[in-house]
């Protein structure tokens, strides 16, 4: 490997969750939680998403609220835990080749799009605080892909030169902005040989 560090993107890469640019936790919702998708999806996904992601605000207090307005009986958590278990594909190949990864003396980290509750639950429930050297969650940084403060705080935090870096994304934006600070990229769109390849494990 000619690089230190891999650092992984979550969702859409080592977690399988996103099928023809739909998120698939939303399938079954409507007949599972007995509410509109379009009213939950509505309410959630608004102006004030990107204050959640940013870890401004709470996404629980945001489903309750949303909750309130349907005059809906679940418990905020128990929508939640519904949607985070819903939207956990892991990719085991991908997770064959992080061991591969650590086996070639290189660490992974990953670095994710998410606000506080999601990436504690990646990192406990999910089990990745236990695969990977760091999690480099939105929430917790308070910055967001592909921000290049975000990329800027990761390489400052692994103190390493950022040539060292690569990042495997599915984001072209996300990648561009790696590359402008330096790291070395690769788009992952479920290509597993090619990625092998890029990364000397081949």
């Amino acid at each position: 490997m000619d690089v230190d560090y891999v650092v992984w993107d979550f969702d859409g890469v080592l977690n399988a969750n996103i099928v023809d640019g739909r998120f698939i936790w939303a399938d079954n919702f409507e007949r599972d939680i007995g509410q509109s998708l379009e009213s939950f999806t509505r309410a959630i996904f608004n102006a004030e998403f990107d204050r959640i992601l940013r870890g401004e605000k709470d996404l629980l207090a945001h489903v309750s609220a949303w909750l309130t307005a349907v005059a809906c009986a679940r418990s905020p958590e128990s929508i939640l835990r519904y949607w985070f278990e819903s939207d956990s594909h892991v990719d085991l190949e991908l997770l064959a080749v992080m061991e591969r990864v650590a086996a070639a003396g290189g660490k992974n980290i990953i670095a994710t799009n998410n606000e506080l509750r999601r990436a504690s639950y990646i990192e406990k429930e999910m089990g990745f605080g236990s695969r990977v050297e760091r999690i480099f969650a939105s929430g917790r940084m308070r910055c967001l892909k592909p921000e290049a403060k975000f990329f800027r705080e990761v390489t400052r935090e692994l103190g390493v030169s950022p040539g060292r870096v690569i990042l495997i994304d599915d984001n072209h934006q996300n990648l561009r902005a790696a590359r402008d600070l330096g790291w070395h990229t690769h788009h992952f769109a479920g290509d597993y040989d090619r990625l092998k390849a890029r990364l000397g494990l081949v």
